[in-house]
């Protein structure tokens, strides 16, 4: 039988898992990115201004031009959970949200 180890932690208490932080080829990569950042912008620009140009190609500008300024749209999550807690819900009730689960089916939504 496999055994758990007895300390699970991958590093001692204060030790980085990183020690020589990130890789500089990443921060030199993100400047030269940043700095044709207007050229950029106005090249997408044109593209999504161009009536020649597809129907998706400006679609895509556009969305790239409002995801840098205006940073992408929130995205939700659902969260699921009964509607009380599980010491009060009675063994039939459990069965029958085990049963829900197995059959594709959220036995606790209301």
């Amino acid at each position: 039988m496999h055994q758990l180890p007895t300390n699970p932690r991958k590093f001692q208490k204060g030790q980085s898992g990183n020690p020589g932080g990130r890789p500089k080829i990443i921060a030199e990569i993100r400047d030269l990115a940043r700095s044709a950042g207007p050229e950029a912008i106005e090249t997408l620009a044109i593209i999504m201004r161009d009536k020649k140009a597809s129907p998706a190609a400006r679609i895509a500008a556009a969305n790239a031009i409002l995801d840098r300024g205006y940073g992408r749209p929130a995205q939700s999550v659902e969260l699921r959970t009964p509607p009380r807690d599980l010491m009060e819900i009675s063994d039939e009730e459990l069965f029958a949200i085990v049963d829900g689960v197995k059959a594709g089916d959220q036995a606790w939504d209301n």
